[in-house]
């Protein structure tokens, strides 16, 4: 039965879009409502950090009556026991001599070789795993998770964790419920969207239209609320600089289409129309019913305007077939003035940019900032917004793991304070150095170490698809990473972006947004989406949708004729979608969180 299980969660695995990274996945460690921090002193930072440890159930791991003889590194030996993971979505390994995981390793007893989507879909390279029924010993499977769950092959955290107690209190308990949805157990840990204390207010990790700051102060930093405004900015800019410094041509704007990263194409629209990030759906706020954000007149303005500047040259003729490594290698290069996508997700191309600006002048001025694009003046922009759970995605211990205890002893030290800081921070005074009052600071050379890939990669060990903790660190006294340090944030902007933000009277990127606001009850809905598959009528609708888009949303934008193949695009996605199914489930899923929030159920 076991097998049988398997081949249907291949087949199925293998026909989804995988949502690995939901619309709305909030990566980020950074993002607030508002922006603005008022650092308070030092002592009461310390008091109230040991109030909220206590609150959260916070433990240092670390200390021998908290942690199992079995479960450390073999002191006399020196063994260091070894961990693998596999996470569906590209990233970067690192160095098998990087030295802060070394350290990680000395002081826990463990360490994890981690590697990522290469030369695959996610469907495609977990459907092989889910399949073979091997693994390695944790996975990040995004929507494949509940084939693996249906196989077996998925570890249940909750008959582990009361001896892991920075993972069982890394959540409330109706966190958890709300993980464990109609699982009997929890199989999977949510990695972000955890706040600590509170946000501090410096990055804009989420969707935006953003623009390069040279692109702007060409123009005199004019303010951009539509997005004729935004496509004219970059059309005047073109025509004064099509090319680079070295003759290779400026490309105005760029689109990622692949795979499940075509939401920098198709979910613009709810955004233009001043929503938040609901990802498959806008909510009427008055009714909360679901509307379809696909077929509404903005959705067709904005695909008639891409349309357009396709023609004019402005988009990238390559842009709907590259790949995410194309996509990224060319924005490493500044050359790409703006573009529609999530700051996680192009981050590596602007790190990259900023590694080659360090000797290389023109490129300065080739980082990007946030801006809140709607369809016409008067719309309320809602870019921001304030940290959700995304309860369809995490990491998993696979039945293939052959120590699940030291698995779950691993992940619980990888949230003990001092190893927070050393995946966050780096070692003390190497990557920062801590003030007088408490506070990291670091000196520009440290700055730039951490700017080159090179250094990342040999030194630095975040382990980014482990759980931490967003907002502040554990201390209570600083912000979780040096970009969301106020100080440090705004010490380490080039004189470029500086000069950008205080054009605007910023100085954040979230500064440069509207203030998110309260989350609805429902918030966000792309969190019950991302858990649908097509074994279910409404999941099925879904999956539809998504082929259609596919498949017709780079014609339309091609297209000579619009008009024509806006229509026939209509008429395909209505002919072969279900849509009011998948929209009456949204509107039960909203009232069933209505009803929760109120205390119904």
């Amino acid at each position: 039965m076991k097998n049988f299980k398997k081949v249907i969660a291949f087949s199925m695995a293998a026909l989804m879009v995988m949502g690995m990274v939901s619309c709305g996945d909030d990566k980020d460690t950074s993002s607030t409502a508002g922006g603005n921090t008022t650092e308070s002193k030092a002592d009461d930072k310390k008091d109230e950090s040991k109030a909220e440890s206590k609150a959260e159930g916070l433990v240092t791991t670390t200390k021998a009556e908290d942690v199992k003889p079995e479960d450390v590194k073999n002191e006399s030996t020196g063994e260091v026991k070894e961990f693998t993971a596999f996470h569906a979505v590209p990233g970067t390994e690192i160095s098998d001599d990087n030295e802060v995981q070394k350290i990680i390793a000395d002081k826990i007893g463990a360490k994890c070789k981690d590697t990522w989507l290469t030369g695959q879909t996610a469907a495609e390279a977990m459907g092989v795993m889910i399949a073979g029924g091997d693994y390695p010993d944790f996975v990040t499977a995004g929507a494949a998770l509940p084939q693996m769950v249906d196989a077996g092959d998925a570890v249940a955290l909750d008959e582990y964790w009361d001896d892991y107690p920075n993972v069982k209190n890394f959540y409330s308990e109706a966190q958890w419920n709300a993980i464990k949805g109609e699982w009997d157990h929890v199989y999977l840990m949510p990695q972000f969207g955890k706040r600590y204390m509170y946000d501090t207010g410096t990055i804009h990790n989420d969707e935006a239209f953003w623009i390069q700051t040279r692109v702007l102060k060409d123009q005199d930093y004019p303010k951009l609320e539509t997005l004729d405004e935004y496509f004219d900015c970059i059309e005047k800019f073109i025509e004064k600089h099509p090319t680079m410094e070295d003759g290779t041509p400026n490309i105005g704007y760029s689109i990622l289409c692949e795979d499940w990263r075509y939401f920098c194409l198709e979910n613009a629209p709810f955004f233009l129309d001043g929503y938040p990030n609901d990802g498959c759906c806008i909510v009427d706020e008055t009714t909360h019913k679901a509307i379809d954000y696909n077929t509404t007149p903005t959705a067709k303005r904005y695909f008639k305007k891409l349309n357009e500047e396709y023609h004019k040259g402005i988009i990238d003729p390559e842009t709907f077939s590259m790949n995410y490594d194309t996509y990224i290698s060319k924005m490493s290069t500044g050359r790409v003035c703006g573009m529609c996508d999530q700051h996680w997700d192009f981050n590596d191309g602007e790190l990259a940019i900023k590694q080659a600006a360090l000797e290389k002048a023109e490129l300065k001025g080739c980082t990007y900032v946030p801006q809140g694009i709607v369809i016409e003046k008067g719309i309320k922009e809602r870019y921001h917004s304030d940290a959700a759970l995304d309860v369809s995605n995490g990491i998993t211990i696979t039945t293939s793991c052959k120590d699940i205890p030291g698995a779950m002893q691993f992940i619980n030290d990888l949230l003990d304070p001092e190893i927070h800081t050393l995946r966050n921070w780096g070692v003390e005074g190497e990557d920062y150095l801590v003030g007088d009052d408490g506070l990291f600071y670091r000196t520009q050379e440290m700055r730039d170490n951490a700017a080159q890939e090179s250094y990342r990669n040999h030194h630095l060990c975040p382990y980014p698809y482990f759980p931490l903790y967003g907002g502040m660190a554990l201390d209570g006294i600083n912000a979780c990473n040096p970009d969301n340090q106020p100080k440090e944030f705004y010490d380490s902007l080039s004189d470029e972006v500086k000069e950008c933000l205080s054009a605007y009277n910023a100085e954040t990127y979230t500064q440069l947004l509207n203030p998110s606001g309260e989350n609805a009850p429902w918030y966000p809905m792309w969190s019950y989406s991302n858990n649908l598959t097509s074994d279910t009528d409404n999941g099925l609708a879904w999956a539809n949708m998504a082929d259609i888009k596919h498949q017709w949303l780079p014609e339309v934008c091609k297209a000579d004729d619009f008009d024509a193949k806006w229509d026939e695009y209509m008429k395909a996605y209505n002919d072969n979608c279900d849509v009011k199914c998948f929209l009456d489930s949204l509107d039960v899923e909203i009232q069933r969180r209505i009803d929760v929030s109120e205390g119904k159920i």
